[in-house]
């Protein structure tokens, strides 16, 4: 294996945790939101998380790396800290939210790291379409959060 399928190796596995992350995030947001409508919508977004996630590992292997296969350190702490801050102030709709918009905002930033980087025609055109779908996420939450401040 060269140095740049290496490379490529480890920008997909950290997209891999990402996906991870935003898999089980949006899995905790669909538990603890109140609204019907929202834990569907979480719940399919966990989904879609999975099958991104899927989708990177299998280029891994294809490219002959091991796939990462789990969240990230940092994505484990973050709930943590969410579970801890929602002891405190409880689980309002607007604060998961607000937690669920910053775990995109990660995301995003994962994404836009991965695209800076030389990565094969083919597998941009994977990452960007993921991101684009992160992008999407992002505005949704956003939007849903705005909403429910409103009401508030």
């Amino acid at each position: 294996m060269n140095t740049d399928s290496k490379e490529v190796i480890s920008t997909l596995n950290d997209l891999i945790e990402t996906c991870k992350d935003g898999e089980e995030g949006f899995r905790v947001c669909a538990e603890d939101i109140k609204r019907p409508e929202l834990k569907t919508l979480f719940a399919q977004r966990a989904t879609e998380c999975a099958q991104a996630a899927q989708e990177l590992q299998a280029i891994v292997i294809r490219l002959g790396g091991d796939p990462e296969d789990s969240t990230s350190v940092a994505g484990d702490l973050h709930r943590r800290w969410v579970d801890l801050k929602s002891l405190v102030t409880g689980k309002n709709d607007e604060a998961i939210l607000n937690e669920c918009e910053r775990g995109e905002d990660v995301a995003k930033k994962s994404y836009h790291k991965a695209l800076e980087k030389a990565l094969p025609e083919d597998i941009r055109q994977v990452v960007q379409r993921q991101y684009d779908g992160v992008l999407r996420n992002h505005d949704q939450v956003k939007m849903l959060r705005d909403a429910e401040r409103a009401r508030s």
